[in-house]
Parts: structure tokens; sequence; C-alpha cells
């Protein structure tokens, strides 16, 4: 078979880098091999990450764009041990990286795996952010630990291989350690964070439980602009110091970036924090008329704002690396339950956290057969989020 690169650009290019298998069959092989950067604290900063595939899979629209996404691209993180292709991503190699290339192959057949699932585990928060998807209900709504540990359970023998704990603050969760540990190493974990009740304790303890990465989220580069989107003030210093707290305990860091009309034009301002607080990953995240803000008009990104995120992140060259959600729609559609699924903290199941509509209880029923269930849904791979209709 002919070996080729996935990407168009750059093809020639070789590197004296460490291989990494990404997928090993008679109808595919890919690995994705690090073209050296600066090595610095025994990392390899700005290495970029170059694949090569063969075999009959190989040319597969959805195959060659699922290998696109890396080709070429910054990695999140690189050392003598494992290459981190994303934050959103299990490292290389591990268990859970095989069991989420063979759940990719498997959609091509049309076999749906819930890859990622959030848990809001509490409703539990000293913020009021102004777009919140899961606005507290004032019931004190809290998953048990015994109902988080069961649902981690059987999800993890659907084929999950990302479980993301979010709230709520789930920093507040006093168990949180606990539920990470329980996570094996057929998934990765990682946790959403305002800051709030983030400490260097609750860092290292998660850091030793197994967590992947922290998502801190972020609003506005601008202190200000950003508290005043979550209703409260010194939220800002919570968050970079969250970042300063994970990045310490050896966790990889996130900056997960919510975008808006209003904050379109701090792209490069929020990339050169990330670069500033020496983040792994920065993700941008569109905004969906949901929650609090279901009511909201002229809110979503005009196409000329799709543009200019398009063309910022083609254009970046410098670490860190950055994920735009917005990008991955037009190459993979909607993931909402396709291979995304979320769960309230009343243990309701969403196709995703953007679209409030339950499929049914984990208190009712298996997760799996509300899974099937939601094959159902409308709108599974659609190129526009259904909440922005």
């Amino acid at each position: 078979m002919d070996k080729s690169r996935a990407g168009d650009g750059e093809g020639d290019e070789k590197s004296g880098g460490k291989s990494y298998p990404l997928y090993d069959s008679p109808l595919l092989k890919a690995e994705a091999r690090v073209q050296e950067g600066r090595v610095q604290e025994g990392q390899v900063q700005g290495a970029r990450v170059l694949v090569d595939a063969c075999g009959p899979l190989a040319h597969l629209p959805l195959v060659k764009s699922a290998l696109q996404m890396f080709d070429g691209q910054l990695a999140a993180h690189a050392d003598s041990e494992k290459l981190c292709l994303s934050t959103w991503i299990p490292p290389l190699p591990s268990r859970a990286f095989s069991r989420l290339a063979d759940s990719r192959l498997r959609a091509l057949l049309g076999r749906r795996t819930p890859d990622q699932v959030t848990i809001s585990i509490t409703e539990e928060c000293p913020n009021r952010c102004a777009h919140c998807a899961l606005p507290n209900s004032g019931k004190k709504l809290r998953l048990t630990p015994h109902t988080v540990k069961d649902i981690i359970g059987q999800i993890l023998d659907m084929g999950t291989t990302l479980v993301i704990f979010d709230g709520g603050e789930p920093a507040l969760y006093r168990e949180l350690p606990e539920l990470v540990a329980s996570v094996d190493d057929r998934a990765i974990s990682t946790l959403f964070t305002s800051g709030a009740g983030f400490t260097a304790t609750l860092a290292r303890r998660l850091k030793e439980a197994g967590l992947y990465a922290v998502n801190v989220s972020l609003d506005s580069p601008i202190e200000t602009e950003h508290d005043d989107m979550r209703g409260r003030e010194g939220v800002f210093s919570e968050a970079m110091l969250a970042v300063r707290l994970a990045r310490q305990a050896g966790l990889l860091v996130d900056l997960y970036v919510v975008l808006r009309r209003e904050n379109m034009p701090h792209l490069h301002r929020f990339h050169e924090l990330a670069r500033c607080m020496k983040v792994h990953e920065l993700t941008f995240f569109e905004v969906v008329c949901t929650g609090r803000w279901s009511e909201r008009q002229n809110i979503a990104l005009l196409p000329g704002d799709h543009a200019r995120l398009a063309d910022f992140v083609r254009g970046n060259v410098a670490p860190p690396r950055i994920f735009s959600v917005p990008e991955a729609y037009k190459s993979f559609g909607c993931f909402a339950a396709t291979s995304w699924m979320h769960i309230t903290p009343a243990g309701e199941v969403y196709p995703c956290s953007c679209y409030p509509q339950s499929w049914g209880s984990i208190f009712d029923e298996p997760i799996k057969k509300i899974w099937r269930r939601m094959g159902a849904f409308p709108y599974k791979k659609s190129k526009v989020c259904p909440m922005r209709k």
C-alpha cells in the first residue's frame, strides 16, 4: 500500500521525532509523528504533528477529515512518554485512545457511541453567568457520589472515552477526586471550572486521582468584562489562579472561550493570554441562545465573524494549540446525540448541554436504553447547531 500524508500541505516535510500509532488494521494504518520543537523542562514546546495514513479507509472523506484535524497542527503536549493531540482527546498511546479510534471507525458503519459525556454533578455555584446553559433551579440539585459512579460505570461500558465533570461549579463538590478516581483507563476525565473553589490541594488530589485536563472558562481577556459576565467580582482572578494551580499540579489546561459578537474583537488577546499563562490549548465555542439567554437575540456569530474566526485559526503558528468547535462543525456536523451526551443534576439525559430536551431519566431506565432512543434526535450531524436555527 502506498503511504500518503493525511493533509494537503507540506507533504514532503519529514520529522525525526517519535512516532505514535493512531490506528493499525488491515483497512487503515495511521501514525502521528512529532516534528520536534524546542525542549524546555522535559516538554516539547511548539511541537507539530504530522500524520501519515494508508489503507482503503484512508481515502474516505470522513477519515481524511478526522486525520486532517491534527496533521500539521500544534500538539497540546508532547514529551518522551506520550503525545497529547488535544485536551479533548485521550493521549497516545493509551487504551482510551484505542477505544476512541475504534468507535470513530464504527461510526462509519452507522454505529453511534457516546464518546464524550458531560455530567453536571451539582447546581451549586457562586457565579451568575449571563449565558449559563443550565441555571440554578433553586432546588439545590446534586447527584450523589454513588449515582455518579453508577453513571460512569454505565457509560464506560457503552464506549465513552471522555468523561467531563461539570456543574454548577464542580470544584465545590467535596467528593470530586473520588469521582475522578472511578474513571478507569478506558477513558480520560476532565473538569470544567470557573476557578471558584479550585485550590492547590484540590489540584493535587485531582491529579493523583487521574484527572487528565482542566477546562477553565473565560468570557473576556479583560478582567472587568469577564467579571461582569460572571455576575461577581474576582472571578477572573480565580480563573487565572486555577490555571496556575492546575499547571503546577501537572494537569493539562485548556482555556475555554464562549464566543459572541461582543468578544470577537478579542481573538488575539485571548490567544496572547493563553500563551502568557502557558496553557496547553485554547478552545473556542459559539454562544447558544439557551438557558439564561434563551430569549436573547443578535448574539450568535454572523457569517463575517465565522470567516474571521476561520482565518484566525488557520493563521495560528504559535502555541498554544487552538481548537475551534465552530470549525469542527463544518466538517463533522453537530455532535449532539451522535457522539455527545449530557446528564443534568436532576438525572435528565440531554443530547448536549445546549439542547435542553430530556430523552429520559437515569433514575428510570439504563442510560444505554436512553442513548438508543436518542438515535431519533432529528439534528444529528446538522451543519448548524439546532439551537441557533
